[in-house]
């Protein structure tokens, strides 16, 4: 006997249900629900709430810290030119962390049920609701999980007084990403760069799901051939 398919019931609570889609969990969660209102997670409460974070809450939480790490490279004896320099460097590697992220982890294949489920936990969820406004940043405490080895990563290439300066750059990369993320999925941009962006960003979701992994900059798609065709893009406009 064939074993019938599983299917996933969106008046339940998602999260324990989709690791049992298996082989079927890839084509089920690239086809977008377009609807503004997100899906339930959990029938937990407080693990539900901890899946929801208003986009304000990422410069409100972490434009401090920034402020934080870049003081402390100032005061261990850095110029404010010197440190604004390590403000570019810092978002200039997050610029790299943010492709790689989404190219090699965000989108990875899996089959399983708990690699089924902590995909869809760490962004198949994206793009299977992309307009769920309540799940478009990440969530404080995993991004504040992230910061640990972003640190370390910075840590092998400054030295002790430049790693806050550099650190805060990318945290600051990493604010305008969230940021940007928002604004292309629920504002409409009149010119560019930010049409182009929300074009090409939306092109990702709704054409080529395996091409177009920047956000605020298409610079690593050219760098590593991940760039959609121009007719592509054009067509999702």
């Amino acid at each position: 006997m064939v074993a019938q398919a599983f299917t996933v019931d969106l008046d339940k609570p998602l999260v324990f249900q989709v690791g049992h889609l298996e082989e079927q969990y890839q084509d089920w969660v690239h086809q977008p629900i377009v609807s503004k209102e997100g899906p339930r997670f959990f029938a937990n409460d407080v693990l539900e709430f901890l899946t929801r974070t208003k986009w304000w809450a990422v410069p409100l939480i972490w434009l401090p810290v920034v402020c934080w790490c870049l003081n402390t490279s100032i005061q261990m004896g850095h110029t404010v030119p010197e440190v604004a320099l390590m403000v570019v460097a810092g978002i200039f590697i997050w610029t790299l962390v943010e492709y790689v992220l989404h190219r090699y982890l965000f989108h990875i294949d899996t089959k399983s049920y708990w690699t089924n489920t902590a995909h869809y936990l760490l962004h198949g969820c994206h793009h299977k609701h992309p307009m769920d406004g309540l799940r478009l940043v990440f969530p404080p405490t995993a991004a504040a999980i992230l910061c640990y080895p972003f640190w370390n990563f910075v840590k092998l290439f400054t030295t002790t007084t430049t790693t806050p300066g550099v650190f805060g750059g990318g945290l600051l990369g990493y604010v305008i990403y969230d940021c940007t993320h928002y604004y292309l999925h629920h504002a409409q941009p009149s010119s560019d760069p930010a049409k182009y962006l929300k074009k090409y960003h939306l092109n990702h979701h709704f054409r080529i799901q395996n091409k177009g992994f920047g956000i605020t900059s298409t610079l690593w798609d050219h760098v590593f051939g991940t760039l959609p065709s121009t007719k592509t893009a054009d067509k999702s406009s």
